[in-house]
């Protein structure tokens, strides 16, 4: 068993944001979604030091208005910690799936 698959080991990460716009709403409800599904607890901050918040909460990710450019860092602790921040970085890191689903929406039809 890996460190980070031992209760009470903490890690950590970060990944940039290169999304257009930054943590708004649909990336804020695509990490909450993804935070959701691991049990470790899990939270996120725009500083290695903090403030942190629930990365479980909708509402508090929303709050944090982190912008392109922002570092979002996110520490993680309990049975799934390393599995969780791995994912949640790799998801900034994939910028959201945003440019696919927008591409793929400019490609389907348009304007009237």
């Amino acid at each position: 068993m890996s460190d980070a698959q031992v209760p009470g080991v903490k890690v950590s990460g970060a990944a940039e944001l290169t999304n257009a716009v930054g943590l708004h709403a649909r990336p804020s409800v695509k990490l909450t979604q993804l935070a959701k599904s691991f049990g470790a607890a899990i939270e996120v901050g725009l500083s290695a030091d903090g403030p942190w918040v629930d990365a479980k909460s909708p509402v508090k990710i929303m709050r944090v208005k982190a912008a392109k450019g922002a570092t979002l860092y996110f520490r993680a602790q309990g049975a799934d910690a390393g599995k969780a921040v791995a994912a949640l970085v790799d998801l900034v890191e994939r910028r959201f799936d945003e440019e696919e689903a927008e591409a793929a929406g400019e490609g389907s039809g348009g304007a009237a």
